[in-house]
């Protein structure tokens, strides 16, 4: 792969702050000279890291997408709901961008080099992140690039946690929690039924903003748990757990749990061994699906009127837009009803607004219309999908051969910062030399 060639890691979205002014495509268009990238290799299928793929073809990329085997899966669940969102409502339209991206995949199975137009090679490893997620090991011309990707963290209950690789010369790697340490990962399942339990008893819904891929499945699996433990106790008087109904209000939700459940022979072994004693992890009785319009606006109505206590899971995970956004309209000025925010809230979003705002009787703006909030608002930690401080600093303190460059990307300034100052720390205590830069990032 010569000077006038490249590989592009993921090609996604902005989102909160850093998100594009709204508007048409030319706001979106490829800034670069898509005729030297050689292939795309797709990390994950979270929409930050995939969702600009219908711009890149647009600009007229023509090489190969590169992913893991679940991502290949996952991949054009995604694009289609996005190709629907930015692109085009148009049925043929979109099946014909579907087309060309199934005829583009290359599915590469995990752990495996592959080589790419000659000179370069490239091998993936389970990143933990979500179903699929991966990182990336380069070589070139005897330099060993990495790039993260989004890095999980331990705990997960479909996902084994990543190991750091053996070694390399430059690092590319995420910061998203690169200034915080997660807490009581491994007794989250127990402090989410207690939270039920605490919300369930105002005899209204639990609304669990969460993203369509990776937190849903996750949120599923301990859901069927709690209930399966709980069995005929009863989570608020007069209701056992057996028979407390959790919604998953999202219809591309409902087919990434389809897929999930297809990928099985990737979840971890705890995992797959719920389903060889006859256990249904992501399809359990107590689960209702709403997939049509009229049936969601049903669902919002019954629930905002009724006493009957019930558990929704929608979209999006921030709350910017997607069915969630109907239910805390109809909900939030509810005290009956509580918020339950699972995961990383970007700012200038409304999730942001109203984890902040809520608990001290603010206002959230949706739609424009401006909501006074008088639901409970509660934040569990210990859901987020991002490896820590320390599981970063881990990722490289944890290789035999530590790099000697290090960019930070993906996470705000304080993040990438705080990251860049304990990993020079940690060099200079083992008395190794290192760059460590912080690269700008212009969602221009």
């Amino acid at each position: 792969m010569g000077p006038d060639a490249s590989l592009l890691i993921d090609c996604g979205l902005f989102q909160g702050e850093d998100a594009a002014p709204r508007g048409g495509p030319d706001q979106l268009a490829i800034g670069f000279d898509v005729g030297r990238i050689k292939a795309l290799v797709v990390t994950h299928v979270h929409i930050d890291h995939v969702g600009r793929i219908p711009w890149l073809l647009a600009a007229g990329f023509d090489g190969p997408i590169l992913c893991s085997e679940p991502s290949a899966r996952l991949l054009p669940l995604v694009l289609e709901d996005a190709f629907k969102l930015s692109l085009s409502r148009q049925t043929e339209a979109v099946e014909r961008y579907l087309k060309v991206i199934e005829q583009r995949l290359v599915a590469l199975p995990y752990d495996r080099w592959h080589r790419v137009r000659g000179e370069a090679r490239i091998r993936l490893r389970r990143a933990g992140h979500i179903l699929g997620s991966a990182y990336v090991e380069c070589d070139l011309a005897g330099h060993r690039t990495v790039f993260s990707g989004d890095l999980g963290a331990p705990h997960a209950p479909l996902l084994d946690p990543p190991e750091p690789p053996e070694g390399c010369d430059t690092l590319v790697i995420e910061s998203t929690y690169g200034d915080r340490q997660h807490q009581g990962r491994a007794r989250r399942r127990e402090r989410l039924a207690a939270v039920l339990r605490r919300a369930l008893r105002d005899q209204g819904t639990v609304l669990i903003p969460a993203f369509s891929i990776g937190r849903t499945q996750e949120l599923l699996y301990e859901l069927e748990d709690i209930i399966e433990e709980g069995g005929d106790g009863e989570v608020v008087d007069g209701l056992p757990w057996r028979q407390l109904p959790v919604i998953l209000d999202s219809p591309l939700a409902s087919r990434f749990t389809r897929v999930y459940r297809e990928l099985a022979h990737f979840w971890p072994a705890e995992a797959r061994a719920r389903r060889a004693v006859g256990r249904r992890p992501l399809a359990f009785e107590q689960r209702l699906t709403v997939d049509d319009h009229d049936a969601h606006r049903r669902m919002v109505r019954h629930l905002a009127e009724s006493r009957r206590p019930a558990v929704v899971i929608a979209a999006s995970g921030m709350c910017t837009g997607g069915r969630i956004v109907n239910y805390l309209k109809a909900m939030l000025g509810d005290p009956r009803h509580n918020v339950l925010f699972v995961g990383y809230q970007a700012a200038g979003t409304p999730g942001r607004d109203i984890q902040t705002h809520g608990p001290k009787g603010g206002y959230v703006d949706l739609d424009d219309e401006r909501i006074t909030i008088r639901a409970g608002i509660e934040t569990l930690g210990g859901y987020s999908a991002h490896a820590d401080r320390d599981g970063l600093i881990q990722f490289v303190t944890g290789q035999r051969r530590w790099p000697s460059r290090i960019l930070i990307v993906h996470g705000d300034p304080d993040a990438k910062q705080a990251l860049a100052d304990a990993l020079r720390q940690r060099y200079r205590e083992a008395g190794r030399a290192v760059s460590v830069e912080c690269p700008p990032c212009d969602p221009a």
